[in-house]
């Protein structure tokens, strides 16, 4: 009977994954723990926690684009000013996600360089979208910056 029940929780696991979970949340309720469908389980278990690590990857890849583009693109001071709004607003994020979950701020700097590879292929569709050819630019295939300037550096809103 348990092995029928695990077999079908795998299956439900595919079709219709709230109802897999509610299953699960039942025996684990019961503490019928040899029937719960431990794999997926704990693939979700992990699933959950990469998600905040990817978000906050996602903000420092806003960041680094941004800063990239400041030094790089900026024509005058107004024109900067939506960047540096980006990389202010990325960077309350990024703290509001280490309140929350305060091991991720020890996570965050081994993944600067996977952020700064995600933020040179959105630099590289900008320049596209602005009718420049990235290739006549010379984007670093290494990050530009720590990630203590990526966290730090001031920047000031004009009026």
């Amino acid at each position: 009977m348990g092995i029928k029940i695990q077999e079908n929780l795998k299956e439900l696991y595919e079709k219709d994954f709230v109802e897999w979970v509610d299953k699960n949340i039942e025996l684990l309720k019961n503490k019928e723990y040899s029937l719960v469908d431990w794999e997926n389980l704990l693939e979700e278990i992990q699933d959950m926690g990469n998600r905040h690590l990817e978000a906050v990857i996602s903000y420092l890849a806003i960041i680094l684009e941004h800063m990239y583009k400041l030094d790089n693109f900026k024509k005058d001071e107004k024109a900067g000013r939506g960047w540096i709004k980006s990389i202010l607003n990325s960077r309350d994020r990024i703290n509001v996600l280490f309140k929350r979950y305060p091991s991720l701020k020890s996570k965050l700097p081994n993944h600067l360089q996977e952020a700064w590879e995600d933020a040179t292929l959105n630099t590289v569709v900008w320049l596209r979208d602005n009718d420049l050819n990235p290739d006549n630019f010379n984007i670093p295939k290494e990050c530009p910056y720590t990630y203590e300037e990526a966290m730090n550096k001031p920047f000031k809103l004009f009026d």
